[in-house]
């Protein structure tokens, strides 16, 4: 049997309504249940993309989906603690190589009181 539905290439972000909805509706947990489902495809340049498949009574949908993949690049700073020192200099902090750890302001817990001293209080 020939299938005569048209055959188009939709990326997640410009789906109609309609296929939002059936979208919804295959995988109502989104990302965690269309990762099975996921497919590489290469585009003639060589390019690749990844897509799900989405079927309507009129149409079948590739829904291309955006995929972070690590890179030759990436793996190495990883390897190389890089990706440490950039998450340091983002979030203001600093990692301590002496084993110390630091203490935090409220480390000492003693000015807290105890659950003695709580049950008095009420």
């Amino acid at each position: 049997m020939l299938d005569n539905r048209k055959r188009h290439v939709v990326s997640y972000e410009n789906m109609s309504p309609e296929l939002a909805e059936a979208f919804n509706e295959k995988y109502p947990a989104g990302f965690n249940d269309y990762l099975q489902d996921l497919v590489k495809y290469t585009k003639p340049d060589g390019t690749p993309f990844y897509a799900v498949t989405i079927e309507l009574p009129d149409s079948i949908n590739l829904v291309k989906i955006k995929v972070k993949t690590d890179d030759l690049e990436d793996i190495e700073r990883w390897l190389e603690g890089e990706e440490d020192a950039e998450e340091a200099q983002v979030t203001g902090t600093t990692v301590s190589s002496d084993g110390d750890g630091g203490t935090l302001p409220d480390d000492n817990i003693s000015q807290y009181g105890t659950d003695e001293e709580a049950g008095e209080n009420i």
